[in-house]
């Protein structure tokens, strides 16, 4: 996050605790909807410190949507009574009762509460919250309601990313409904599917993982996927989504603690749910609970813990944040990315094993217009190549000599006729919706387009050097001397000598500010996938995985080589 944006939240945070503290609470008459929505309410707006702002932006939007909507106690309080009474599975007195606790009364008054001309207002629900909230089995008991109350039709599917996630709020339910109807007389319970016996009532719970082959046909009532943070891509959730088209009452709940999958769909989602709430981009139809901490809370703080855990005491007791804690800092960077995702429930990755972080690469992000900068600047340009129907990056660099600041901006182009098969392809579709990648007509990249940029950036800036990969773009480089570029041409070949100049050079940049990068997902992908790799030669960065794409980084130490090399 850049210090433009944190500044707007820490402000956001001021401006929603004034809001609260003027609201006259009592006017919404919450006791007679239950005394516990209440309490959790005015928790929120009495003790601002002890809860985030998201917390407290959810509470706002809770009155907003009682003052346009009214709230209607009888379902909510239909569904208290209906929860109280199911029989959960519990890891040591077999099936139990429980009593629902403040905040997830608040949870399930959001769901249950607003209607409008019979139709319910809230139809997608994000319950974010830490490791062992309780979030798994409480969602279940929706699913249970759905199959008992809702359409006589109704189809409910819980999906996870991985069968065994999958199973683990499915399990829940079907031993709910083995609780209700031991005997099977109403519902045939199995492993993977619940299925009403009634014919006039053929209501069906179903378990669906992201592998699943049989998906098509569906007319779900009521979704939930469980852990989305972990999803490399949107498909479950889209085929699923899409298929509540006929339902007049749709129902979707993603369930999910962070983690370190900053380039799944659920990581751009979350920066959704905070535009909503933030009142960016108002939208009635969504319900986001988001617990994680503050800036500027300390990880060490049991009052940081408290505030992203609403179970602490509950679900959870204080001493296994501590011994969690304790053995992070003694165990590691793997252990302490596991506290930071699962119990502070904040994205995070691997320090310790990424050469620029995602917090500092953000730090030094800013929008930024190719074609507005002073033209007296100096520019390199870098092309990375590898395959002609893969990601391709140009990065251009401008240097003010005035006072030695760097200003970077990298483009990434797609052949659109290449998507199909590619592991990335829906990640590529939803950066190119979002206008950070530029699909390019056909199965293969146009040189044409890259020569036509460079040209653009020539008209503009004086171009002192073109670096590109001495092997691997050759086809490339000889087009673009055959459009006049050959004089500042720059092979870079792609061996550790040529990159641990800039490497160290980039990093330093990075680090103390001095350099700007466009604000762009893409570049913030490609160094989260960069690992440092140490030869007699010094250092390059290498891709953690296969598909893992660190195009953008590449062009940006090639850039970075084209100035420090200027004049060779």
């Amino acid at each position: 996050m850049n210090e433009e944006a944190r500044e707007l939240q820490i402000a956001l945070k001021g401006d929603v605790t004034r809001r609260l503290q003027g609201v006259r609470l009592t006017r919404y008459k919450l006791r007679a909807v239950d005394r516990r929505i209440e309490t959790y309410v005015k928790g929120v707006i009495a003790a601002p410190d002890k809860h985030n702002v998201w917390e407290q932006l959810a509470v706002e939007k809770f009155l907003y949507m009682i003052d346009k909507y009214g709230i209607h106690t009888g379902p909510v309080k239909a569904f208290f009574k209906f929860y109280e009474s199911l029989r959960f599975p519990s890891d040591t007195a077999g099936l139990q009762s429980y009593k629902l606790t403040p905040v997830q009364c608040f949870q399930f008054a959001n769901i249950f509460g607003f209607w409008n001309n019979g139709r319910r207002v809230v139809r997608e629900v994000c319950l974010y919250v830490p490791r062992k909230f309780s979030k798994t089995t409480s969602t279940a008991s929706l699913a249970v309601w759905e199959l008992l109350f809702g359409d006589a039709n109704a189809e409910c599917y819980i999906a996870a990313n991985s069968y065994n996630q999958a199973t683990k709020c499915f399990d829940v339910v079907r031993r709910c409904v083995l609780a209700l109807d031991p005997g099977e007389r109403r519902y045939i319970v199995n492993l993977g599917e619940i299925r009403a016996i009634n014919p006039e009532h053929p209501a069906k719970a179903q378990c669906l993982t992201a592998g699943a082959k049989t998906k098509d046909g569906l007319n779900a009532s009521l979704n939930i996927m469980d852990e989305y943070s972990q999803a490399r891509d949107a498909s479950l959730y889209n085929v699923l989504v899409t298929s509540m088209g006929a339902r007049e009452n749709p129902l979707t709940v993603i369930i999910t603690t962070a983690s370190d999958v900053y380039d799944g769909p659920f990581y751009n989602k979350l920066q959704g749910y905070k535009k909503i709430l933030s009142g960016e981009m108002p939208d009635d139809s969504v319900f986001a609970h988001l617990f994680e901490p503050d800036l500027g809370d300390r990880e060490d703080d049991p009052a940081t813990w408290l505030k992203v855990h609403p179970h602490i005491g509950v679900t959870v007791e204080m001493d296994y944040y501590e011994r969690q804690y304790e053995a992070a800092r003694r165990e590691g960077a793997d252990a302490m990315l596991a506290f930071r995702t699962k119990l502070l429930n904040i994205y995070a990755q691997n320090e310790a094993r990424t050469w620029i972080t995602r917090k500092v690469a953000q730090a030094c992000s800013a929008q930024v217009d190719l074609y507005s900068l002073d033209p007296m600047f100096d520019a390199t340009i870098a092309i990375d190549l590898s395959k002609v129907d893969d990601l391709t990056a140009v990065t251009t660099a401008l240097l003010d000599d005035q006072n030695g600041r760097m200003t970077m901006i990298t483009d990434y182009y797609f052949p659109a006729g290449a998507l199909d098969g590619n592991p990335n392809a829906d990640l590529y579709r939803r950066w190119a919706t979002d206008g950070y990648l530029h699909l390019i007509d056909g199965p293969t990249m146009d040189y044409d387009v890259i020569y036509r940029h460079i040209v653009r950036v020539a008209e503009r800036y004086r171009i002192i050097k073109i670096g590109f990969d001495a092997y691997g773009s050759i086809d490339l480089a000889n087009h673009l001397r055959a459009y006049g570029f050959e004089p500042i041409m720059f092979p870079i070949p792609q061996s550790h000598s040529y990159f641990d100049g800039p490497v160290n050079a980039l990093e330093k940049r990075m680090k103390d500010g001095s350099i700007t990068i466009n604000d762009n997902p893409i570049n913030l992908f490609c160094f989260a996938n960069c690992v440092l790799v140490e030869n007699d030669e010094g250092f390059k960065p290498f891709k953690r995985t296969q598909t893992a794409k660190i195009d953008g980084a590449i062009t940006m130490l090639m850039a970075m080589r084209c100035f420090l090399y200027a004049g060779r």
